[in-house]
């Protein structure tokens, strides 16, 4: 992670507004991913180059706090997506090589099982700016 470049709101939302623009076909589209999903076995995963991260502290252990103003859920396709909170502090966000979409993935770890997932990066109004409290 220490090797991809820190990506503030305004690049977020960037990469987000281009992904929302793109019309090509393309494989990577086949599963509906506008909410966090386990990565589909089908899912063209050799096509995704990470670009960017949005883990601020390699050698910090992130929060697992929320960020849910409006009474959404991690699983909900209109929830927030809030840099500083889980899980999206344990992101790197990808590009499709061959079509230019964006997703934020990270690794779910939990007992015993790991699981990858991913959410597509193409609603541009979901980014906030939200502090951590304290």
């Amino acid at each position: 992670m220490a090797d991809l470049p820190l990506l503030d709101s305004q690049r977020l939302r960037a990469l987000a507004q281009h992904s929302a623009t793109v019309t090509t076909n393309c494989p990577c589209t086949e599963p509906a991913l506008a909410a966090w999903t386990s990565t589909p076995l089908s899912f063209p995963e050799a096509q995704l180059k990470d670009i960017g991260t949005l883990y601020v502290d390699p050698y910090d252990e992130p929060g697992f706090a929320e960020y849910h103003p409006n009474g959404t859920r991690y699983e909900s396709a209109d929830a927030p997506i809030a840099p500083l909170y889980f899980p999206y502090n344990r992101c790197n966000v990808a590009a499709c090589e061959v079509c230019g979409r964006c997703y934020l993935r990270y690794t779910e770890a939990g007992g015993y099982f790991v699981d990858r997932r991913i959410r597509a990066l193409n609603q541009p109004e979901l980014i906030v700016d939200a502090a951590l409290p304290g």
